[in-house]
């Protein structure tokens, strides 16, 4: 007797949805983990890229060359399987998010930088002349006005970091890919499980899509 098929997979949903739940949260961690670091990351080296001293300047823009040009998926695996080689042994969770981060960072520096660079320079120089420091210039006046230029490219940064966060499952970390690999694996179902992974990630990616496209709308009206 082969029983009821359609009754086996209906027994079977709730561990299913369970596991990729789970994997879904675990992503959204890795993704608003990894974009907190590479903004904080590109605002530093954005920075650094515009600032007078050469040295300083020079820093930021191999930060940047040698960031961009490695993959991604490199990258993780020298943190989580390299720095293991000489004693710093990172969870997959953690090594996912800084590696993505710093990775991140390096894209978003150019983005800050561009968006720097768009606020006329008397701005600068009106901070110079009632006693600001440049950092204070810079905090207080002129990245408060860069937001506005480069909130549209950061949304889209944090729209494909959330996709590619799927690589992170080449290190193990239990994100939404690999949850639907190993229920795959255990259920039988992959094509299934993979369609229904991907239906949530256009789920998660959508309303981040039309938040960026809100408060773009909200900035660009707030002027």
């Amino acid at each position: 007797m082969t029983g009821d098929p359609w009754g086996r997979t209906l027994a079977k949903l709730p561990d299913i949805a369970r596991g990729l739940l789970v994997g879904a949260v675990t992503t959204i961690q890795v993704t608003t983990g990894a974009l907190a670091v590479a903004i904080v990351l590109g605002i530093i080296f954005a920075v650094l890229k515009t600032a007078p001293s050469r040295p300083l300047r020079a820093l930021a823009t191999a930060y940047v060359e040698v960031f961009r040009a490695v993959p991604v998926l490199t990258q993780l695996f020298v943190i989580y399987f390299g720095l293991a080689g000489i004693g710093i042994k990172l969870n997959p969770l953690p090594a996912a998010i800084v590696g993505f981060g710093i990775n991140g960072g390096a894209y978003l520096t150019e983005v800050f930088r561009a968006g720097i660079e768009a606020i006329h320079q008397g701005q600068l120089e009106g901070a110079f002349s009632i006693g600001m420091t440049r950092p204070m210039a810079m905090w207080y006046i002129i990245l408060p006005q860069a937001v506005r230029v480069v909130l549209p490219p950061i949304g889209n940064f944090a729209i494909g970091l959330l996709k590619d966060t799927s690589i992170a499952s080449l290190i193990s970390a239990p994100e939404l890919m690999l949850r639907a690999r190993d229920l795959s694996s255990e259920y039988f179902m992959p094509m299934r499980l993979y369609l229904t992974a991907g239906l949530m990630y256009l789920i998660m990616a959508y309303p981040l899509s039309r938040a960026v496209r809100f408060l773009e709308y909200r900035l660009s009206h707030g002027r």
